[in-house]
C-alpha cells in the first residue's frame, strides 16, 4: 500500500515510564519507519513521565536530531500523551491541522518499517483516525503455545476489522483530535475514551489489521488494568497449564 506521504507532516508520540531497556529499540524502529516515507516533515516526541531510571538519556541518544524528549512528573499516561501531541503541534504550527498526522505508540513497543506508510494511504482516502492491532511475540517465561492461548480472545473479523483500541497503535489527524477535546487526563483507558469521542463526533474512524505493532509480553505492566493485566488474567485462566 502506498500513498502521497509528501502531503503530510507526521508526529509520533511515545509516553515512557522507566523503559530504559526498550526505549532505544522503540525509537530506532520509528526512525526506520519514517525513513521509508516522503513527508512534509517528521518529529518524534518521547514524554518521560515519572522516570527514575535512564529512559530520558537513552531516548536522547536514540533520537538524535529526529525529535525531542519532555520530562514530567505526573504519573498519568493520558496527560503524557496530551503533552506529546502539544509538542508535535508546536513543531508543525505552520502546517494545516488536516495535513498533520499524529501516530501514537508505547515505549515497550516496536513498529514495522511500513507502520507510517500503511497509515497515510488511509488518511489520503479521508479516514481521520486509525486503530491498528498489537502482536506479542512472547510472554516472559512462557512457552509459545501458552502465548497463543493467552491471546485467543483477541478477535478479528473476517473483513479485517476489529474492536480493539490500543494507545500503542493509534493514529489520527490533528484537526479531528482537537475537535474532540484531546487526550483525557486519566491513567487508564485514555485510548478507548479518545476513540469513542472520535466516533461520537462523526469523524471517519477505521479499525484495521493492516497496521500492526509488536508490544511487550510482560505480564506486569506500568498501569493497573492495562494490556499486561489482560495477559496475566488470560494466563491465570489457562486450564492447560
Amino acid at each position: 500500500m502506498s500513498g502521497d506521504g509528501a502531503r503530510w507532516a507526521v508526529g509520533i508520540v511515545v509516553p515512557a515510564r522507566n523503559e530504559e531497556q526498550s526505549i532505544a529499540a522503540t525509537v530506532a524502529s520509528i526512525r526506520e519507519a519514517l525513513s521509508n516515507c516522503r513527508l512534509l516533515g517528521a518529529w518524534i516526541v518521547v514524554v518521560c513521565d515519572s522516570c527514575t531510571d535512564r529512559t530520558a538519556s537513552f531516548a536522547v541518544r536514540a533520537l538524535g536530531d529526529a525529535g525531542e524528549i519532555i520530562e514530567r512528573q505526573a504519573g498519568c499516561v493520558g496527560a503524557a500523551r496530551a503533552l506529546g501531541v502539544e509538542a508535535v503541534a508546536m513543531r508543525f504550527k505552520n502546517i494545516p491541522k488536516d495535513r498533520l498526522w499524529i501516530a501514537n505508540t508505547d515505549a515497550d513497543t516496536t513498529v514495522p518499517t511500513d507502520w507510517i506508510s500503511r497509515q497515510l494511504p488511509f488518511a489520503d482516502k479521508g479516514w481521520a483516525a486509525i486503530a491498528g492491532i498489537v502482536r506479542v511475540d512472547s510472554i516472559d517465561g512462557e512457552h509459545g503455545s501458552i502465548v497463543d492461548r493467552a491471546l485467543a480472545n483477541y478477535t478479528v473479523g473476517l473483513d479485517g476489522g476489529h474492536t480493539h483500541v490500543h494507545g500503542a497503535n493509534l493514529g489520527f489527524r490533528a484537526d479531528a483530535y482537537v475537535s474532540v477535546g484531546a487526550w483525557r487526563n486519566i491513567p487508564l483507558a485514555e485510548d478507548h475514551w479518545l476513540w469513542t469521542r472520535l466516533q461520537a463526533g462523526k469523524w471517519p474512524a477505521l479499525s484495521t489489521v493492516d497496521v500492526v505493532v509488536t508490544t511487550s509480553g510482560r505480564p506486569t505492566g506500568r498501569a493497573a488494568g492495562g494490556f499486561a493485566d489482560t495477559l496475566r488474567a488470560n494466563l491465570a485462566k489457562d486450564v492447560y497449564r
